[in-house]
Parts: structure tokens; C-alpha cells; sequence
């Protein structure tokens, strides 16, 4: 397995490498000590989500109140997605800025993303199918979105795909509405809480 850490701080691309022969293919998806080695800590698995996705179907951009914030570490096992993270942390360095990463049933990579960053994905086929753990379980009262079209986010989701959002995801505030609703968790409470389990 590799690794490459991207350019937003707290978020990581790891690449499985592939055993194949005439029966099929074999790969370690998600190895705890790789992770740790790169994170500082163990993650702490609360909740496993399956997602399945028709082409143009987007989802996000989620993220959850710090602390404890919900870090992800997600896959997609059937089909492609173009998933993106983006920096939701206030006083961040790169604050605002976004990096995709394309998963899917061929290089099989995974992205994860730290407590405290937002989270979205676009499908580019019918049936793509996202898999992540997730470091907490599902919470509503925490939880919060930001609109994935936001002209201020200027993400550059694939020309020729209209996005199919649902209707949570299309009432969600722009990031500066969610920076203004005091929503957005602080990169400096990020970092408290992450020391604390760096610290375990």
C-alpha cells in the first residue's frame, strides 16, 4: 500500500497494491497500522456506510461539529466516483480550497479525511458503490452540509454531468452563510482534539 498526502492537511490518498491471477484479485483496502503511521493515532471504527449512487447523483458537502468530528476513510468497490475534500476548518491555511481524488474498481484507491473537513463525492456511473468507516456514528445534531455548488467553492465538479443533489444537500447554506451560522468547526479545535488522540 502507498501512500500520498494531499495537498489539504489531515487528508490522505492510499493506494492498495493488487494480487491477480486467472481466479480474481486480491488487496488489504484499509491496514490500521499504515493508517496510524501516517494520522498519529488509531481510527477508532464506529460506523461502516454503504452508498450506491446513479450517474450524476451528488452527495455533500458533509462535515460534522468538532469536537468529536467524524474522520472517514472511504472506497468505492463498484464503478467510479470523483470524491472531494474540502477545507471547512476557519483560520486553516488552505481554508476554502478543495482536492479531488477519482475512486474506483480499478486502482482502488481510498481516500482518508480528517475530523474537521468536509466531504462530497459526484458518481460518474450508474451503481457506483462508496464504502467508508467512520470514526463516529451517525449524529443529525452534528452534523451540517454546505452547498456542493457554491460559486465561492468554485468546484470544478465533470463538465457534461448535471448533478443530482437531494433536497437536504440543495438547501444547505454556502460556506460563508455556514461561517456566518457559526456552523464550520475552528482549525485550532481541530487541532486541540487531535492532539488529544494523538495523546492516547
Amino acid at each position: 500500500m502507498t501512500l500520498r498526502a494531499l495537498s489539504i492537511s489531515g487528508a490522505f490518498e492510499f493506494t492498495p497494491r493488487q494480487f491477480g491471477d486467472e481466479r480474481g484479485t486480491f488487496m488489504e483496502w484499509f491496514k490500521s497500522d499504515a493508517l496510524a503511521d501516517a494520522i498519529g493515532h488509531r481510527l477508532e471504527l464506529a460506523q461502516a456506510n454503504c452508498s450506491v449512487s446513479s450517474r450524476g447523483v451528488l452527495r455533500g458537502i458533509h462535515f460534522s461539529d468538532v469536537p468529536p468530528g467524524q474522520a472517514k476513510y472511504v472506497t468505492c468497490v463498484r464503478g467510479s466516483v470523483l470524491d472531494v475534500v474540502v477545507d471547512t476548518r476557519v483560520g486553516s491555511p488552505t481554508f476554502g480550497s478543495y482536492e479531488f481524488i477519482r475512486l474506483d474498481d480499478v486502482d482502488r484507491r481510498a481516500v482518508y479525511l480528517s475530523e474537521g473537513l468536509g466531504h462530497g463525492f459526484i458518481a460518474l456511473e450508474d451503481d457506483a458503490t462508496v464504502m467508508y468507516l467512520c470514526s463516529t456514528g451517525y449524529a443529525p445534531d452534528r452534523e451540517h452540509g454546505i452547498h456542493p455548488l457554491d460559486p465561492a467553492l468554485a468546484i470544478e465538479w465533470p463538465e457534461g454531468l448535471e448533478p443530482i443533489l437531494s433536497a437536504k444537500d440543495s438547501a444547505a447554506p454556502s460556506l460563508a452563510q455556514a461561517q456566518a451560522q457559526g456552523l464550520l468547526p475552528t482549525f485550532a479545535a481541530t487541532e486541540s482534539y487531535l492532539a488529544v488522540l494523538n495523546a492516547r
